[in-house]
């Protein structure tokens, strides 16, 4: 398991050759998009002026508050990722951002949009959003605040140093969610068959 800091916009080389197990430090551009934001930025084919490209994508709707004229974060804890399953496979394709961060993993779809658009998908610890909000730094831009409200708008941030992130899904097609699971369903086999209730 190895350490990586990197900024973005991110390589094909340096996604390359993170894995599964290692732990990441982003340095950069990092936007939010939660499924809302998703089906507008697929619909409407981006955002203009924004590109996402090599950037990495956060699964969160963050509490914001505005000091002076500028927004602030409160709190940024990530959104269950597995609401985006069925719109990720698309959203890397077009927008081809480089990692995807969130909570409790995502499913097949999404592992194959990863290895075939060389991506990986990184979990931040649910119930840490104060930490989190310290990582993500200033506000860069919002897109969508008037016409999908905090949560769901696109918020872009300027990270430094945001993490630890643990990669649990690389570019390779390993999922330690899937290897979890896998464990997890043979233990209760066993113990089950133990028992007698198998």
């Amino acid at each position: 398991m190895a350490e990586h800091r990197l900024r973005t916009p991110i390589s094909d080389e340096a996604i390359s050759e993170i894995k599964a197990g290692d732990t990441l430090f982003l340095s950069g551009t990092v936007f939010t998009a939660r499924d809302e934001a998703h089906m507008e930025m697929l619909r409407h084919n981006g955002i203009p002026g924004f590109d996402p490209a090599g950037l990495a994508l956060y699964h969160c709707g963050p509490v914001m508050k505005r000091e002076g004229g500028d927004w602030k974060v409160v709190s940024a804890g990530p959104t269950t990722s597995f609401r985006m399953e069925s719109l990720e496979p698309e959203f890397l394709e077009k927008f081809r951002v480089k990692v995807i961060i969130g909570k409790g993993g995502m499913g097949p779809l999404t592992l194959e949009a990863l290895k075939r658009h060389n991506a990986v998908y990184a979990s931040f610890t649910g119930g840490a959003g104060a930490l989190a909000a310290k990582g993500l730094g200033k506000v860069k831009k919002v897109h969508y605040l008037e016409e999908l409200g905090m949560a769901e708008a696109v918020w872009v941030f300027e990270a430094k140093d945001f993490g630890p992130l643990a990669i649990t899904m690389d570019s390779r097609g390993r999922s330690l969610h899937d290897e979890v699971n896998r464990a997890t369903e043979a233990n209760l086999k066993r113990i089950l068959s133990g028992k007698g209730l198998a």
